[in-house]
């Protein structure tokens, strides 16, 4: 049996109730996803994945379906305490090469932190096993520049959700979750060399990378 996945999307959400699980399943079903049965895996981008939106990604589950996902999740019962929980995204210009996905998450992290450094971590991971070279102690911004010009890293990003901590005591939930899809029927776009975009947007929840401003 084939377990590679061909499609993967992305989601995010967050969810408040008194009990911690019915919290966790609030922030599922923000993200849409609360009614798959979830297997958590670790975190490889299957070569020749497409990356689709979140609603083409949804209408491809069935309700009780065996679904395998990259998650990242916290939650809080403090009033007003920071949690955040990211998925970071980083593939290879060659398609027929895996790439990485990442999960953080973390206390006292808004979610463009907590986005940046699981980007940084799969970016990170996919870089040692091409074999770049890279200082680790350079700033993010400054390696990402430094893995795109190698030509080998072709796109990396995040998603990311951070709440606070109710400010009655309830139990505060965030996820955010690479979810695969292992039929193959045409959908989203493959992550190829040459191509001019991949789905990085506001309709598949990716945050595509900020862009430099221009030197003064």
């Amino acid at each position: 049996m084939d377990l590679i996945a061909k499609k993967i999307f992305f989601v995010k959400g967050q969810g408040v109730h008194k009990d911690k699980l019915a919290s966790f399943e609030a922030a599922l079903r923000d993200a849409g996803i609360e009614s798959q049965n979830l297997v958590y895996i670790s975190s490889i981008l299957p070569p020749n994945c497409k990356i689709i939106s979140r609603n083409k990604g949804v209408a491809c589950l069935k309700p009780g379906q065996i679904t395998f996902c990259v998650m990242a999740r916290n939650e809080t019962c403090e009033p007003n305490r920071l949690i955040s929980a990211a998925i970071g995204l980083a593939a290879p210009a060659d398609n027929q090469t895996y790439g990485y996905l990442s999960e953080h998450h973390a206390f006292g992290e808004t979610d463009e932190k907590a986005g940046d450094y699981a980007e940084d971590l799969a970016a990170t991971m996919l870089a040692t096993t091409l074999g770049l070279e890279f200082d680790p102690d350079k700033a993010w911004d400054e390696r990402k520049q430094e893995y795109k010009a190698s030509a080998k890293i072709f796109k990396t990003s995040n998603i990311a959700q951070s709440a606070e901590g109710n400010k009655n005591g309830l139990w505060t939930t965030v996820v955010a979750a690479a979810v695969m899809v292992m039929d193959d029927e045409p959908a989203g776009q493959v992550l190829a060399p040459g191509a001019a975009t991949i789905p990085l947007s506001a309709e598949n929840g990716l945050t595509p990378p900020a862009v430099p401003a221009p030197a003064a």
